[in-house]
Order: structure tokens, then sequence, then C-alpha cells
């Protein structure tokens, strides 16, 4: 039981540790996502990915421990949460408060991780809404009133005023 809970506090000090340095990386991406430039963001969420995939795998072992530990204190691997391991580790108190230790680390860091991801979400749903203005904005400038001119027939002949009717020019 007790290398069990030693892998246990080792695979969430680990988690920890990813997890600051996805913070890390959600910090430098907010003034990325202001300065709108797309090469570094790329870059950025790449290298978020790979943290990612290096806490899934965290993650992993960590459900796997837990499963063990479950077994051996023949507890419902559902219903044996960190808070609970902790209370029961009242008996030892190194390594209860290494666990406990490992635990508000790990809530404090998420917690900021949401906090940052907020914001950078909120920051990217501003960017494209002003694509959207500056799209809605070439789209009308398109679609100007006609002059009022009339053929024989009653019908308009008229012309539109202001942009030529040609597509979206990229080299401007």
């Amino acid at each position: 039981m007790a290398s069990l809970m030693e892998t246990l506090i080792a695979v969430l000090d680990q988690e920890g540790n990813e997890y600051e340095g996805l913070l890390e990386l959600s910090r430098k991406k907010t003034p990325i996502i202001v300065s709108g430039n797309l090469e570094n963001l790329q870059k950025i969420t790449d290298d978020e990915q790979d943290v990612v995939f290096r806490i899934n795998h965290l993650e992993k072992q960590r459900v796997e421990t837990t499963k063990d530990i479950a077994n051996v204190l023949n507890r419902d691997v559902e219903s044996l949460k960190l808070p609970n391991l902790i209370e029961m580790l009242a008996g030892r108190p190194a390594e209860q408060e290494k666990l406990m230790a490992a635990h508000d680390k790990l809530q404090t860091v998420v917690r900021e991780l949401q906090r940052i991801n907020g914001q950078n979400r909120e920051l990217l749903a501003n960017a494209l809404e002003m694509v959207e203005f500056e799209m809605n904005l070439l789209q009308s400038m398109k679609a100007a009133p006609e002059t009022a001119n009339y053929n024989k027939g009653a019908y308009t002949a008229g012309d539109t005023m202001g942009v030529p009717n040609s597509g979206f020019d990229a080299k401007q």
C-alpha cells in the first residue's frame, strides 16, 4: 500500500508540473491572441498539444494506481477520491501531507488555467466578431444602392453606386 501511495503522489506531482507548463503556455498565448499573430499562435497550440498528451498519459497512470489502491482497500474506485484518501491517511501524517500538497497544487493550477483559458476564449470570440464585422462591411459595400434609372418597361436599369461588381481582391 505504501508504494502505491508513493506512486500516486509522484504521478500527481508530475501532473501538477505538466499543468503548470500548460498554464505558462496559456499565459503566453494571451498577448499572441491580442496581436493576432497566427504563426506564433499555431506554435503555442502545438506545444499545448504535446503537454496535453503527457497529461493524458499521467492521468491514465493515476487512474490505474487509484484502481490498485481501491482494490487493496476493498473500496469502490468511483467513491475513492483524493479527499477521501487524504482522510484515510490520518495515521500516516507524512504521506497525508504529501498527498494533500499535491492535491492542493493541482486544484490551484487547474483553477488558474480555467481562468486564463476563459479569458483567451473571450479574446478569440472578440477577434472572430471583428472578422465577421469586417466581412459584413465588405459585403455591404458590394451591395451599394442602385441609381434610379429606369428603362421603357419601367424596370430598373440603374447601376450600382460605389464598388464595381467584382470579386474580392486578395492582393490589395
